[in-house]
């Protein structure tokens, strides 16, 4: 098998690697889209978690660079999230031009419930994938973020 096959340490190798967690990432977003309410999108949750995860109080800047999106795109996003009552906009103190995004307590129920609700779609992943299987895997992708993250622009 050649390098461009994907066996071997070469670019092959990394792009199955990407290839595989794209197709995941594809079939995952599409569980979870069918379980959200109608209006609501994945890239709406994405912002809610991407504030549990990271802490709250970032500018739209920093999420739109975060997510790397347009400022519009973000600030339509967190318009939307906000007529929800899920996010508020407060006043930056470190820049009276700008504001923070805080999470409400009704986004931070809104990402349990949305959590919750891949139970009955994901729950028999247990069954034929252990658990043991899946945390073992996490290490690794979370140092792949951490360096994909840290070489963007």
């Amino acid at each position: 098998m050649s390098d461009s096959d994907g066996a071997g340490e070469g670019p092959g190798l990394y792009f199955r690697l990407f290839n595989e967690i794209g197709i995941i990432e594809q079939l995952s977003r599409a569980a979870f889209q069918a379980r959200l309410p109608d209006g609501v999108l994945v890239s709406h949750f994405a912002v809610l978690n991407h504030l549990v995860r990271v802490a709250d109080g970032r500018t739209p800047l920093e999420l739109s660079n975060a997510f790397q999106l347009p400022k519009t795109t973000m600030s339509h996003t967190l318009m939307l999230l906000e007529k929800r009552d899920w996010i508020e906009m407060r006043p930056n103190p470190d820049d009276k031009r700008s504001k923070r995004v805080w999470l409400t307590d009704a986004g931070r129920a809104f990402r349990e419930e949305a959590i919750k609700s891949l139970g009955g779609e994901i729950g028999w992943l247990a069954e034929v994938f252990p658990p043991e299987e899946a945390q073992a895997l996490l290490p690794g992708l979370e140092r792949l973020r951490v360096l994909l993250d840290a070489r963007r622009d």
